[in-house]
């Protein structure tokens, strides 16, 4: 059986049902069977996505309400946001975003992410339990970040408690 196109949400009565102090994401694609990840996300004035990296997926992001920037890791100008920019984030590229005096509101889309999966370590098993990870686990979205010290999830925004 074939799937059925559907309208998932309307991102206008999403924003403005939302709490005006309601930040990170808003809402997220929740679907099963989906090949693709979608968060709408939105960070108040001032606040920032520190620099990170993702290293498997490209991310476009494509910008609703608001201003802000997008600092690279080469040093260069900062890429400049704002209503209607679509931003391409390559996978590997090193990025910070910060949110302009409005606040920032956008999309992103990218391919799902692979599930986590479980692989014996290389070499003779020698025992004893893995390190827990849990502090790298993003509390608002549960994504597992690969920075052994995140400041902010890559995936919705949110800040990570502070250790």
């Amino acid at each position: 059986m074939n799937a059925a196109p559907r309208i998932l949400a309307v991102l206008d009565e999403l924003l403005a049902s939302a709490a005006p102090d309601e930040r990170g994401a808003l809402w997220h694609l929740a679907e099963p069977g989906r090949e693709l990840d979608a968060n709408l996300v939105r960070l108040p004035a001032g606040a920032e996505v520190g620099e990170h990296q993702e290293d498997v997926l490209d991310v476009l992001l494509v910008v609703l309400e608001g201003r802000g920037s997008v600092r690279t890791a080469e040093g260069g100008q900062p890429l400049e946001l704002g209503p209607s920019t679509v931003l391409w984030l390559p996978r590997t590229s090193r990025r910070a975003l910060a949110a302009g005096p409005d606040g920032l509101v956008y999309l992103t889309v990218h391919r799902r992410r692979p599930g986590l999966a479980i692989k014996p370590p290389p070499g003779p098993y020698e025992g004893g339990e893995g390190p827990c990870m849990l502090d790298r686990v993003c509390p608002e979205c549960g994504r597992l970040s690969q920075d052994p010290a995140p400041v902010f999830c890559s995936r919705c925004g949110e800040r990570f408690p502070e250790r």
